[in-house]
């Protein structure tokens, strides 16, 4: 079993410092763990996400999946970090964008390792623009970064090969399950990242994803949940 975070196991807030599960949920998958391997496929660096599940069973894959970390009875305790070599260049960019954010109401700047996320959902629409302004401005001069699109945020990561399908493929792996007919894996998510695991899912042709929205759109997963509430 497979989960995103924030909109998944929690609801979308305006502060995503304040974005706790409820201890429902939290039993509910500490539970699902306790019968299927379960993994934490997140935006968010593993020590945040961790703060908010405390869930040391589980497998978690932060940073859209470039941060990977297993329970020690799996292959040792599987780490795996394929943009190791960009974290110099993250802390610059997170520190740069974190100065000029300072001058829009609302904008904050979360430093998840492998990635910077931008949000604005707290920003008035009239200054959007002017913040997307300053993403562009610094990544203009990093060029082996790119920027992404979330829920009213905005993603910078390395302009690398690898994404939550490929974190999905690595978690098979380290499980021993990349071969095995006898596995059903599901992928549960909200964001438009948890896309590139809903089609690993479908070209397989083994295992489904569901997406957690309240309004359908265009999508590789197979089922809906409207919310959290569902999820559990």
């Amino acid at each position: 079993m497979f989960l995103d975070y924030d909109g998944t196991l929690s609801p979308i807030v305006d502060n995503p410092d304040l974005a706790y599960m409820s201890d429902a949920m939290r039993e509910t998958v500490r539970k699902l763990a306790s019968c299927f391997p379960t993994a934490i496929v997140t935006g968010r660096c593993i020590d945040k996400v961790y703060d908010f599940v405390k869930l040391a069973e589980l497998s978690y894959a932060g940073s859209h999946g470039m941060d990977i970390k297993c329970p020690s009875k799996h292959k040792e305790g599987v780490v795996f970090q394929p943009a190791n070599d960009f974290l110099p260049m993250i802390d610059k960019v997170y520190m740069i964008l974190s100065k000029k954010a300072k001058s829009i109401a609302g904008a904050k700047v979360e430093d998840n390792k492998f990635c910077v996320s931008v949000h604005f959902r707290r920003v008035d629409e009239k200054n959007w623009m002017e913040l997307a302004g300053h993403v562009k401005s610094v990544l203009d001069k990093y060029p082996k970064l790119r920027v992404t699109t979330g829920k009213k945020v905005l993603e910078i990561r390395p302009d690398i090969q690898w994404d939550k399908g490929k974190a999905l493929e690595f978690l098979l792996w380290s499980l021993g399950y990349t071969n095995s007919k006898d596995v059903f894996p599901i992928y549960i998510g909200d964001d438009r990242s948890d896309e590139d695991a809903f089609k690993v899912l479908r070209e397989r042709g083994q295992g489904l994803g569901i997406l957690v929205s309240e309004i359908q759109r265009d999508t590789a997963a197979s089922y809906y949940l409207q919310d959290p509430s569902e999820v559990s």
